[in-house]
């Protein structure tokens, strides 16, 4: 046999059948990259899943990132009040109250001499720990009761439909007077379960729907055609495709706990003092607002932006994880 010559680079390249093409050193390294796929596809062309297509948006979504970093700082404020925030907002000097703007007190003074941005710095560990809270009682709750009468429907969810008809006929501040009014504790717990209590049929309503709408795809089927177990279609197919409505509806009640949190404290019957909560300074500095109107629009400023944040970032993850709107 001959020697066969060896082939200059980027000269002439066997395609395998019979053939050749002319290859230039550029478009052979081309070829041995991993080859990509048109927009909305990763690699080979392999198709992105909700989950990173939603991220990928939510990633490019200004009001995401904005809504992010606040609450971010929400968060951190809650953690270490101290690292913003000198002195304890239970020190109160009658003698400076409903001063202006001071150094050490750039919110000025309540109608207590209390520092008013000491405490404003104080009272979203409060309003954070409840929200989180109570979305994520509400939202494991609801889930599991939906899911499971959803999946499994009959006698189950005709039960639970009712018991969320007579959980949705009560009036949520009302109950709340009722129920939180026998309370002494001034922990946030109780706040907490009460929101539990009166908020899981709304995320088991959704649970429920979503359920129902995935197990009647055609994944779910084979699977229980191949013998899987209902634990394994519930955990492994169902509730990953389900999931997305109730992170939704969570992330968009967390910002309305937080003020049903500051509308009970305001009222009496949620936090109550010593705890430091924005409901409790609106309240206290109510009948000062003429006075010392800086006593009340700080806290009611801090409440309102962090209750707008959560409910932009709801909106944002509901865009992003609705594939409607792609």
């Amino acid at each position: 046999m001959r020697d066969q010559p060896q082939q200059p680079e980027g000269a002439i390249a066997g395609t395998g059948m019979g053939g050749a093409m002319d290859l230039g050193a550029s478009e052979a390294v081309t070829l041995e990259r991993t080859p990509r796929g048109p927009e909305g596809t990763g690699p080979a062309g392999r198709p992105r899943s909700l989950w990173s297509d939603a991220w990928r948006d939510l990633r490019r979504n200004p009001v995401f990132l904005l809504s992010a970093l606040v609450i971010l700082f929400l968060v951190f404020i809650s953690l270490w009040p101290s690292a913003i925030a000198s002195g304890s907002p239970l020190t109160c000097d009658l003698a400076k109250a409903q001063d202006g703007a001071a150094p050490g007190a750039p919110f000025g003074y309540d109608g207590q001499g209390c520092n008013v941005y000491t405490r404003t710095v104080y009272g979203a560990r409060a309003s954070v720990t409840v929200g989180l809270c109570a979305t994520l009682g509400v939202a494991l709750l609801g889930s599991v009761l939906g899911g499971l009468a959803g999946y499994f429907g009959g006698v189950w969810d005709s039960v639970l439909s009712r018991v969320t008809d007579i959980f949705f006929a009560i009036p949520v501040v009302l109950g709340g007077l009722v129920l939180l009014s026998v309370v002494t504790s001034n922990t946030v717990w109780p706040v907490v379960g009460f929101m539990v209590l009166l908020g899981w049929p709304q995320i088991s309503r959704i649970a429920r729907g979503a359920v129902i709408t995935a197990k009647q795809n055609d994944y779910v089927q084979a699977a229980r055609a191949l013998g899987a177990s209902d634990s394994r279609i519930l955990l492994r197919h169902i509730a990953p495709n389900a999931v997305a409505p109730v992170i939704v509806v969570a992330t968009i009640a967390l910002g309305t706990y937080i003020a049903l949190e500051a509308t009970l404290s305001y009222l009496g019957v949620g936090l109550k003092p010593p705890s430091v909560s924005w409901g409790i300074d609106i309240s206290a500095a109510s009948p000062y607002i003429r006075n010392a109107p800086h006593a009340l629009l700080w806290p009611a400023g801090a409440l309102a932006l962090t209750v707008l944040a959560f409910i932009m970032l709801g909106d944002a993850v509901r865009d992003a994880l609705d594939p409607k709107l792609r």
